[in-house]
């Protein structure tokens, strides 16, 4: 994928995002793009704190397509994926993950907040755990502050 469809995509994860703010819910959200890295085939907000939207996004695609077809697809999600949402996508054989912020930027705003107990576990060495070369790609510095903005309110 080339940088303007990385943007793109994280663009398009960020505004999920921001759809399930509205509704009260956690600012995550996540995308999950064809082959062509243009195509949105599925998108998925955060639903809880268990529930997140790259856990309940990776489920959803291995139910509906061929897991040598989402081996070319790519998951783009505006944070860094946990531990949890990481081992989801290895399991549902996404072979690309896209992120915008690092987890440690989250857990800056997050602290101890107990809906959010953010784990110090990088997707990268998760993945480096696995038998599977999953391609991870983030965090995009030229977008930090963008995705930032609609979590600076929320974790007060």
């Amino acid at each position: 994928m080339d940088r303007e469809q990385i943007i793109k995509g994280l663009r398009a994860s960020n505004a999920v995002a921001a759809k399930v703010l509205a509704e009260g819910k956690h600012p995550f959200g996540a995308v999950l793009l064809g082959p062509d890295g243009e195509t949105v085939l599925m998108e998925q907000g955060n639903v809880s704190t268990v529930r997140h939207a790259e856990t309940e996004l990776a489920r959803l695609a291995a139910e509906k397509f061929d897991p040598d077809y989402l081996w070319s697809c790519s998951l783009v999600t505006n944070f860094e994926p946990c531990a949890m949402c990481m081992g989801t996508v290895y399991w549902a054989n996404i072979g690309r993950v896209i992120y915008g912020v690092a987890e440690e930027k989250l857990l800056e705003l997050t602290g101890a907040h107990e809906e959010n107990p953010t784990l110090n576990m990088p997707c990268r060495d998760l993945v480096a755990a696995g038998q599977k070369a999953i391609e991870v790609i983030g965090p995009v510095p030229e977008l930090e502050a963008e995705i930032l903005q609609l979590h600076r309110d929320f974790w007060r």
